[in-house]
């Protein structure tokens, strides 16, 4: 009999959900996916959850047993009591997103966290932070999140949001974040907010696949808006890692892969604090998991339990 986790990753375009195995591999056929949106009703991201939990359930196999259900969410979230509150999604603040997920799956455990603390579990289980024990997993993408693992546990916080790096404010930027801070790394950095900078400056494309284009190709606006977006993110980690000694930090996300040479500028930003050897010594790399990794990271709540505070 093989066991098997839901996993569901909740964020500010997509839900999806998945079966994942105990060796953190996706069962073939089981991921679906429902869109989110900033414009979505409370009742159209319920309907989305619903939409893909049950999708997944059907695919689980004769005879499979299933072990739980993980779910990483979108911050910020209050894990004791397990309500949701993504930014990126005004109509659910203080959704009770755990309640929801058992109320389809009755008698099956449910443990809620913040996606940034799943991508961290994925990369420290089968991906590229194998072997380390004080690191930090980021997603670049519409957004900007980070989880915590130090001293080889999970780090969630009393309210679940440890290592919610993207409002991590950054010195010498004035732009407004939706938290309400000034200079936070996703309102600088996020791939929205890098092309809508790009757009100010005069450049004349609309998505993250066009900046790619126009970086690759030498535009000046797309240069200078990536080397921003690249710096803010190296002066973010080089602060949570003068304040919690990290050994590593592994980035995935869809912007992350806008060009290769934004790992080079977050790592010129790092080694800016060359008289902090304890700070530069940072590994920065990239995620190995590809857009697997917030669901292997749901799954790993569950069949990682142990490393979950």
């Amino acid at each position: 009999m093989s066991g098997w986790v839901l996993a569901l990753d909740l964020g500010g375009t997509k839900v999806e959900a998945a079966l994942v195995d105990e060796s953190g591999a996706l069962l073939p056929g089981s991921r679906f996916r429902s869109p989110t949106g900033r414009e979505s009703t409370s009742e159209q991201l319920a309907a989305s959850v619903d939409t893909v939990v049950r999708q997944s359930l059907g695919t689980l196999p004769g005879g499979g047993e299933l072990l739980g259900a993980g779910i990483g969410s979108a911050g910020p979230i209050t894990v004791a009591t397990g309500l949701v509150s993504p930014l990126n999604l005004p109509s659910w603040r203080d959704y009770p997103l755990l309640e929801h997920v058992r109320a389809l799956l009755p008698g099956i455990p449910v443990t809620l966290r913040m996606d940034g603390e799943c991508i961290t579990l994925a990369e420290h289980w089968v991906g590229a932070a194998q072997g380390s024990q004080n690191l930090m997993g980021m997603v670049v993408s519409t957004g900007i999140g980070g989880g915590l693992i130090l001293g080889g546990r999970a780090i969630a916080g009393p309210t679940g949001n440890a290592g919610h790096i993207g409002h991590l404010e950054v010195g010498g930027y004035d732009d407004p974040c939706a938290c309400g801070g000034t200079g936070c790394v996703e309102a600088i950095a996020s791939g929205p907010k890098t092309t809508a900078w790009a757009q100010k400056q005069g450049w004349s494309g609309s998505t993250g696949e066009d900046l790619a284009t126009s970086y690759s190709a030498g535009d000046p606006i797309a240069i200078a808006a990536v080397t921003r977006s690249g710096t803010a993110i190296g002066q973010a980690i080089a602060s949570a890692t003068a304040l919690v000694d990290l050994e590593l930090v592994a980035i995935g996300g869809g912007f992350s892969h806008v060009s290769p040479d934004l790992f080079d500028l977050i790592r010129r930003a790092i080694d800016e604090r060359a008289a902090f050897p304890f700070v530069t010594k940072v590994r920065v790399i990239p995620s190995a998991l590809s857009g697997d990794g917030p669901l292997i990271g749901a799954a790993a709540l569950i069949h990682r339990s142990s490393l979950v505070s």
